[in-house]
């Protein structure tokens, strides 16, 4: 089950570097996979987050099909700087939180760095769903520490697939990055028209 959920993952996060659509079916299979996955290695954080991930494929699915004005696709932005502020808090207080709930009351594994997984994977995910370069970074970040977590758990397959998606993040955030400037550059040429 986790070789084909890795395998789904790099093509879910592959597609998702180049806009394509049928990233979102093939992340559905996978966090579906994963949720058991997770489950059973008893890193609830991650179990729960694969759940929530369900809604958030379907929901960054529709919104990239039905999001564009005018049946345009959606185009990448940037987040404000009170926005990343707002988003920055969320992800601080929310693992903090999490991480404590989880310590206190469960038997999870590595409670506080499966917490901030968990909590920065949420709002990366929805920055995703919402083209927002910034997704990267955040993204960046989580596969750093959730590729010593999956190892220490000995989940050697996702520790390498965790691997893998640092550098298509890296990839995805060049690409969407000069996307996000062609567009501008697109944009303020037919405004002069």
């Amino acid at each position: 089950m986790e070789i084909i959920a890795v395998i789904f993952g790099l093509l879910n996060v592959f597609l998702l570097t180049r806009q394509n659509i049928w990233a979102w079916p093939c992340g559905l299979l996978m966090v579906s996979l994963y949720a058991f996955i997770f489950f059973d290695a008893r890193l609830y954080s991650d179990f729960i987050l694969h759940i929530i991930y369900v809604i958030l494929n379907l929901y960054g699915w529709n919104y990239w099909l039905r999001g564009g004005v005018e049946d345009e696709d959606v185009p990448v932005t940037l987040l404000s700087k009170s926005s990343r502020i707002i988003w920055s808090g969320v992800i601080l207080s929310g693992f903090i939180i999490w991480g404590t709930v989880m310590y206190r009351f469960t038997d999870a594994d590595y409670p506080f760095p499966d917490a901030f997984t968990t909590v920065a994977s949420l709002v990366a995910q929805y920055l995703l769903a919402r083209k927002k370069l910034e997704n990267w970074i955040l993204w960046i970040i989580v596969d750093l520490v959730a590729i010593n977590i999956y190892f220490l758990k000995e989940l050697y397959f996702t520790s390498g697939l965790y691997f893998v998606f640092l550098i298509l993040c890296i990839i995805g955030w060049k690409k969407w990055q000069s996307d996000m400037n062609q567009e501008q550059v697109i944009a303020k040429e037919e405004s002069q028209i």
